[in-house]
């Protein structure tokens, strides 16, 4: 399985180094991106948990935008409750992934939870943190498997869809526009 990616992102300059690893208990997504956003540096970290069956159960997102520091802690407990920073946020209570809005690497999730056959596709609620305000929203998202590792992707009612290729560990290596897988091992 390609467990680690390099992408290079194509509408303002930057790069995220992301990685895929087993747990006892389930899967570790974690990675890092830098690139720029209105003409500011900016670093962030992540490090997603998910149960064996790919829910995410716990993210955190630290780093900083220019000079501002960030530190994002979200949990999820059982009854699909999500909370960021000890506050509940009850509009994305239900949601089974997070979606990291600065991120490529988080449409996995979905694509692993789910694996629909070729011609199928499935309905996602996602607990979206959208850069820059990293504030958790929720986002109705829809993932229909166009082949074996390409899928259509819709969100926001359809007011955005790309076609995305994945690999085989469902790292997303072609994002149009937005991202280009550069290496993976």
């Amino acid at each position: 399985m390609d467990n680690t990616i390099l992408w290079r992102r194509i509408d303002i300059p930057g790069h995220e180094f992301g990685r895929l690893a087993p747990r006892e208990d389930g899967w570790e997504l974690s990675g890092t991106a830098v690139f720029v956003h209105e003409l500011r540096p900016c670093m962030l970290h992540y490090v997603i948990r998910c149960a064996s069956d790919w829910r995410t159960v716990s993210a955190w997102v630290g780093g900083s935008i220019g000079e501002e520091e960030v530190g994002v802690d979200v949990t999820v407990d059982d009854e699909r409750r999500w909370w960021v920073n000890g506050i509940e946020y009850p509009g994305v209570r239900g949601c089974m992934d997070i979606d990291l809005g600065f991120s490529p690497s988080t449409n996995l999730l979905p694509i692993r939870r789910l694996a629909p056959g070729i011609g199928e596709e499935a309905a996602v609620r996602a607990a979206w943190l959208p850069f820059p305000s990293l504030t958790l929203e929720r986002l109705d998202q829809v993932y229909r498997r166009e082949a074996e590792m390409v899928y259509r992707y819709k969100s926001g009612g359809g007011r955005f869809t790309r076609t995305l290729e994945v690999n085989a560990t469902g790292f997303v290596t072609v994002y149009p526009g937005l991202w280009q897988a550069e290496a993976v091992a």
